[in-house]
């Protein structure tokens, strides 16, 4: 076949493949030439899942008449002038409305705030209609009728008409959460609507305006971000560990006010959040990164949805430090839903209450953490047990003496001699002034294995295991990153063959991986020797670990694959020398224990993820009883 030119409406089509994946598609590109035209309300309305209708109503600036035939033209826009890398807009490439044009019925009507009056123009299938006079308010009307109807090959593709609409629903929810000062509404043909009203655009508004598309207590059970490096900015919010999801839909991020969905920042969000979740969790999220156009490239993929980084290393060490910073800023908090899941449990007929997490119990938890690859680590046997560490509090250099405290070794805590009856009155006295702690003071301790605490206005329980665990894990992780990790020699150096570039890599960050025991070293073209390997980990896969540290650096310049193996270890020690369910506490040690867990970040959810505690507001309770 000889080689020939393609008609203009092929490449429309060629294009719209790209670009117009879905109805969702084709609701994101009017909605966001919408807001580039600096329209305050934008209206949509569809039906049969967007595949018979789309109607896009705004009331914005509107396009000229003269205009319009330019406007379905490709690679005609007003938003780019001569530099690709200065884009401050949403749209840039001029080809959603040709690419629509090409496989719907498409028409455009449109008026400016000096118009004598409106005009449209239509696309069917490529084939460009005349421009007509119209009767239109000020803005502009897009309707796309009859999508894919030019190429029918991609309705099989799509999915039924509710799980259309979903997407729908959600692209107008994430684009609205960076557009707090404009009014959004979505209708579809099951009568449902979703209406968001405008805010203003302060720190409050943005935050209304979440709550409006992620719910009222997500501000309740977020940690505000603000956060700036090297003149990349990072504000937001993020959930506290106790408030989390079964999937990551309810994290969003935006580059510039753009959303996207982005590996880099969706990777930096799940190691952030690595050691407060369990391992089908997900923290809840809105993220704002604010640079230079000139360092990031939107222009990856005509769907404008993935980004690339000039530097993504900065980006994702701004990422991961400002939300842990903020964790342990925020100190100890627990999920407002936590008294709901309590309320509904004390219901008639309540099932168990899954408290953002598994409710099977800790075992299960446990029987995962040996599925995820650290049941070979046993404590009695490992080379670097254990960390040489001071604790601090009384309880916890008992529990030193006594050989930690795994079961068998546990004794009664030496809290001293009995008091008299006058220091016993004063302990009363400093007992109440617990009370207006966040944790308050320790009443009582039932099941052998919750400790019940009362504040001013609240009742806390709080689960001792899983709250000692997470003390311990602190301690352990301090203790461990406080000074470079020991490491053992081999007695024969590992040689590891690499790709020429994945072994340079490692080579540049060489000085980082000593710092964590394992020792490595250029030896000659494409190989790596490893002479040391951290003491901790014991006998290891020595090529895996290096393929997979090679692997992380290509993908994040990062050397988190170490470390994490390495916290997973102190978790496992963590969990193994903590205070054992059905052990016996006396009060003092009962409120040494909760004083601690003030004191420490991270300290509401255990290694696994679990709630260490629940609060039952005083108000919550008298519901209960009836008395409000």
């Amino acid at each position: 076949m000889p080689i020939r030119q393609l008609s203009e409406t092929m490449i429309n089509q060629i294009a719209a493949g790209e670009v117009i994946e879905r109805p969702a598609s084709v609701v994101k590109e009017l909605v966001e030439n919408a807001l580039d035209a600096g329209a305050s309300r934008v209206e949509i309305v569809t039906s049969g899942g967007g595949l018979n209708l789309i109607r896009v109503t705004d009331d914005g600036s509107g396009i000229p008449e003269p205009e319009l035939s330019l406007a379905i033209a490709r690679h005609c826009t007003s938003k780019l002038a001569e530099d690709i890398n200065d884009i401050r807009s949403l749209g840039f490439r001029g080809e959603a409305l040709p690419s629509i044009g090409s496989v719907s019925r498409l028409s455009i009507r449109s008026r400016t705030a000096s118009g004598e009056g409106a005009a449209e123009i239509g696309i069917e299938g490529g084939r460009v209609l005349p421009v007509r006079p119209a009767a239109a308010n000020r803005g502009t009307t897009v309707e796309v009728r009859d999508l894919f109807f030019a190429t029918p090959a991609r309705l099989k593709f799509m999915k039924g008409e509710r799980a259309e609409s979903s997407a729908t629903s959600d692209v107008v929810k994430r684009i609205a959460i960076a557009f707090p000062t404009v009014r959004f509404t979505l209708a579809g043909s099951d009568r449902s609507t979703l209406e968001l009203p405008a805010t203003d655009d302060s720190p409050e508004g943005s935050l209304r305006r979440v709550a409006q598309v992620m719910g009222a207590e997500f501000p309740d059970n977020s940690i505000p971000i603000d956060a700036m490096r090297e003149g990349v900015q990072l504000t937001g919010h993020v959930s506290i560990p106790s408030f989390t999801r079964a999937n990551a839909l309810q994290q969003y991020a935006y580059v510039n006010g753009r959303p996207v969905r982005d590996k880099l920042i969706a990777g930096a969000i799940r190691g952030a959040f690595a050691d407060v979740l369990p391992r089908d969790r997900h923290a809840v999220t809105v993220l704002f990164l604010s640079l230079d156009p000139a360092i990031v490239d939107v222009n990856v993929h005509p769907a404008k949805a993935d980004v690339r980084f000039r530097d993504p290393g900065l980006v994702r060490g701004l990422i991961v430090g400002a939300i842990r910073q903020a964790l342990a800023d925020a100190g100890i908090r627990s999920a407002t839903t936590g008294a709901a899941g309590m309320m509904a449990a004390f219901r008639p007929g309540a099932a168990s209450y899954d408290h953002g997490g598994p409710a099977n119990g800790h075992r299960s938890y446990e029987a995962a953490y040996r599925a995820s690859g650290s049941a070979g680590f046993d404590p009695l046997r490992s080379p670097q047990r254990p960390l040489d560490m001071q604790f601090g509090s009384g309880f916890e250099r008992a529990g030193a003496r006594h050989g930690g405290f795994g079961e068998p070794g546990q004794a009664a805590f030496d809290t001293g001699p009995l008091a008299s009856a006058d220091a016993r009155a004063g302990q009363s006295e400093a007992a109440e002034t617990l009370l207006g702690t966040v944790l308050g003071a320790a009443r009582a301790q039932v099941h052998e294995n919750y400790i019940v605490a009362q504040t001013k206005d609240s009742l806390v329980i709080v689960d001792q295991h899983a709250a000692h665990e997470r003390l311990v894990y602190e301690a352990l992780k301090n203790a461990l990153h406080s000074r470079p990790v020991p490491s053992q020699i081999l007695l024969l150096p590992e040689i590891v063959d690499l790709p020429e570039e994945d072994a340079e890599r490692l080579a540049m960050h060489s000085e980082t991986l000593a710092r964590f025991g394992l020792g490595i070293e250029r030896f000659g073209p494409g190989a790596v020797a490893v002479r040391e390997t951290p003491s901790m980990l014991g006998e290891t896969n020595v090529q895996q670990l290096v393929r997979d540290l090679a692997d992380e650096i290509a993908d994040n310049d990062t050397v988190e694959t170490l470390k994490e193996r390495l916290d997973k270890i102190a978790a496992t020690m963590a969990c193994h020398g903590s205070v054992r369910s059905g052990r016996l506490l006396k009060a003092e040690e009962m409120n040494a224990l909760l004083r601690q867990m003030e004191a420490t970040p991270g300290s509401g959810t255990c290694n696994h993820g679990r709630p260490t505690y629940i609060e039952l507001k005083l108000a919550d309770i008298e519901r209960l009883f009836g008395r409000r």
